[in-house]
């Protein structure tokens, strides 16, 4: 089998017993040529010497604040693979995902992103008995000509030419939707994503960052946002009125002022996207769902 480069890219933020063990998990992945990239921004929990004590072969990049997503862009620009593995810190690959992801992109040149079949981490004695099943024969993807997919940030490959031709993550953003808008820009230059079944990740799904302001704010925000740069004139004018019934709506049902907060954030903040709009072909906004009530929900 061809063996390309592949960089393994994620960030980290505090999460020191969540990192160390993707990364436990990340070196036990059954394909003998890639590099681990690691972008810590800034954590202050003794990640960054545990990092480098226990895997120094890790390419660790040490930010000086909190730069959220920009942290991505970091280490996509530092990958010197042919192919990008996107993890969260609280996610890797099983044994067998990365090769299954290369079989994917060297077999189809208008792949442009393998979305993982991204599983629940506590879960996972009870699906890793499925991981050596000869997939070989058998299409695993997930086609539908009702919809197109985005990917989970969890787990996805890319090609690393082609995400530096999408402008990589949009660090305006800082959190949230990020996978959602790089999506939009791969599938206006006219590449796939397509989820696959057989190419698997392992995320510990949490409640604990959702519970605060954080979500719900950036969620929010920048939906606006997404919505400004994605969208056409007429679509954008009509979700921007619902996002701003949505945002008075929720803020007096679940008595909290961030949507509110959030939504002038974004009318006030304009400026970050200024110069970033291009809207997509008709078939992508009108396939592509985007459930943008998620925002919504997190005070629920």
């Amino acid at each position: 089998m061809n063996t390309p480069l592949v960089s393994i890219v994620t960030i980290c933020w505090n999460r020191k017993k969540d990192i160390l063990e993707s990364l436990k998990g990340i070196f036990e992945i059954e394909y003998d040529n890639f590099e681990v990239i690691v972008v810590d921004n800034y954590s202050t929990d003794g990640t960054v010497e545990s990092i480098e004590n226990e895997f120094p072969e890790v390419k660790l990049i040490k930010m000086f604040k909190n730069i959220g997503i920009e942290a991505y862009n970091i280490g996509f620009k530092n990958a010197r693979g042919k192919y990008i593995v996107i993890l969260d810190d609280d996610s890797f690959p099983n044994k067998y995902a990365v090769e299954r992801m290369i079989d994917k992109f060297e077999n189809d040149e208008k792949l442009g992103m393998v979305a993982f079949d991204v599983r629940n981490y506590y879960n996972y004695d009870q699906v890793k008995s499925t991981e050596k099943q000869d997939m070989s024969k058998t299409d695993t993807a997930a086609k539908s000509k009702e919809y197109l997919m985005a990917f989970n940030g969890a787990g996805a490959g890319v090609r690393r030419e082609l995400l530096e031709s999408a402008g990589f993550y949009p660090e305006e953003f800082f959190l949230y939707w990020n996978e959602q808008d790089t999506a939009f820009r791969i599938l206006n230059m006219d590449y796939k994503i397509e989820f696959f079944s057989d190419v698997i990740s392992y995320h510990k799904y949490s409640p604990k960052n959702r519970s605060s302001w954080r979500a719900p704010y950036y969620y929010t925000r920048n939906a606006f946002w997404l919505i400004w740069k994605n969208y056409p004139a007429e679509q954008s004018l009509n979700l921007t009125m619902t996002m701003m019934y949505n945002c008075f709506y929720y803020s007096m049902e679940q008595k909290t002022f961030i949507y509110i907060k959030a939504m002038f954030n974004a009318f006030f903040g304009i400026n970050k996207i200024a110069g970033k709009r291009e809207v997509v072909k008709d078939y992508i906004w009108k396939n592509l769902r985007i459930p943008f009530n998620v925002a919504f929900t997190f005070f629920k």
